[in-house]
């Protein structure tokens, strides 16, 4: 199944905002804004041709807009989604990938230092091995949302990018497609990183990750490491832990060292706990009473591919278990609340003066550490997971 978040980078790029908005063209009418496009590349640099054939297809997809306008938020917790996402096609087609193109994953791990399960997780998350890819066109997707005012300053150069990558003879505008804001192939990745960080796999001339595997896995290594990936370091450590565990040191904002954790009676579920010198933050995402992970610097490399908790620690658990890791024990997590409570609750939160953003229903980082807080002064278990009990305490 098609993820929930459209992209690889998507979500990133649309959770972002900008105050040069208002300096980006944009609006208008729609030919005239295009001929701005041409005249833009023009200067740029970039063949006359290629800026013809990308100006000349655009077209306005009301349908874009109305996905843009319709974005669900996700508000499955890391068990639902986990449960649904790491499915057993998915698990054994990605033994099968990593086999069948293993000559394009040695190269990737060699040059980039990723290994092959990191990769082929990213790659069942976003379009189950290039299944499900996207049927909007690429260009008129872009060309919509550069023309529309809310964010032209993110979708403006990715629509650039596609006259560049015409002009490799990467993409023939007319016809490709990809998901709505723009990603493309079988890791959904955008034109400009494409054609920043495109590797040609295959050895064919050419970067084309939506038929392409080989070139698919070499470019999502190469964007990878760009990330801030670590060759031969861990990124998620199940653990177990004692129920005296100091559950207040839980959370991305704490780092300890590996060897820290072991003191404080933390073990790793499966085979060695990493070497002692490594710091590492203790993930709960359902909690104290639910799995339980090791989360290194190489998960960070997770949250800037997305911004979702759950979904950063979804690819980056799925990719332990390709690697041959157990099934996590999903432990008798405590109910969590339901869209109506956990508003209530960062409304709560709001009021007594914590920093939860938007009043949502999504238990994001800023929710997570008030929940966290709250829990510390009111002499609870700090494991940052909300309740009803700890609702009808505030």
């Amino acid at each position: 199944m098609k993820n929930l978040f459209g992209g690889a980078l998507a979500f990133l790029v649309l959770a972002t905002t900008s105050a040069t908005a208002q300096s980006v063209p944009c609006g208008g009418d729609f030919n005239r804004f295009m001929q701005g496009v041409r005249a833009e590349a023009l200067s740029k640099g970039y063949d006359s041709r290629a800026v013809e054939a990308v100006v000349r297809s655009a077209r306005q997809d009301p349908k874009v807009l109305s996905r843009d306008r319709a974005q669900g938020v996700f508000k499955q917790t890391f068990l639902e989604f986990s449960k649904r996402s790491v499915s057993s096609y998915r698990m054994t087609h990605g033994a099968k990938n990593m086999e069948r193109y293993r000559a394009a994953f040695d190269r990737a791990q060699r040059e980039f230092g990723v290994p092959p399960e990191v990769i082929t997780a990213f790659w069942a998350l976003e379009t189950d091995y290039g299944a499900v890819q996207g049927d909007f066109n690429t260009v008129n997707a872009l060309a919509t949302l550069s023309h529309d005012c809310r964010r032209p300053q993110l979708f403006r150069p990715q629509l650039l990018a596609t006259i560049g990558m015409t002009q490799n003879g990467d993409m023939d505008p007319a016809t490709m497609t990809g998901a709505w804001a723009g990603e493309i192939g079988m890791v959904q990745m955008l034109p400009a990183d494409i054609l920043a960080k495109g590797v040609d796999g295959d050895g064919d001339g050419h970067v084309r990750l939506k038929t392409s595997a080989p070139d698919a896995i070499l470019t999502a290594a190469n964007l990878i490491r760009s990330m801030g990936w670590h060759a031969g370091e861990p990124w998620l450590v199940e653990v177990t832990a004692p129920a005296n565990t100091p559950w207040e040191k839980s959370g991305l904002g704490t780092k300890l060292r590996a060897d820290q954790w072991q003191a404080l009676g933390l073990r790793a579920r499966n085979g060695n706990m990493p070497g002692g010198g490594m710091q590492a933050s203790l993930l709960l995402p359902q909690g104290r009473k639910g799995p339980k992970f090791l989360a290194f610097r190489n998960y960070d490399v997770y949250l800037e591919w997305n911004q979702s908790f759950v979904y950063s620690t979804t690819a980056a658990y799925l990719a332990t278990r390709l690697g041959g890791a157990k099934r996590y024990d999903a432990g008798t997590p405590d109910a969590g609340l339901n869209d109506a409570q956990m508003k209530q609750l960062q409304q709560k939160l709001a009021a007594r003066g914590y920093d939860v953003g938007k009043i949502d229903g999504i238990l994001g980082g800023k929710t997570r550490d008030a929940v966290q807080a709250e829990q510390r002064r009111l002499g609870l278990p700090a494991d940052a997971w909300p309740t009803p009990a700890l609702l009808s305490r505030l």
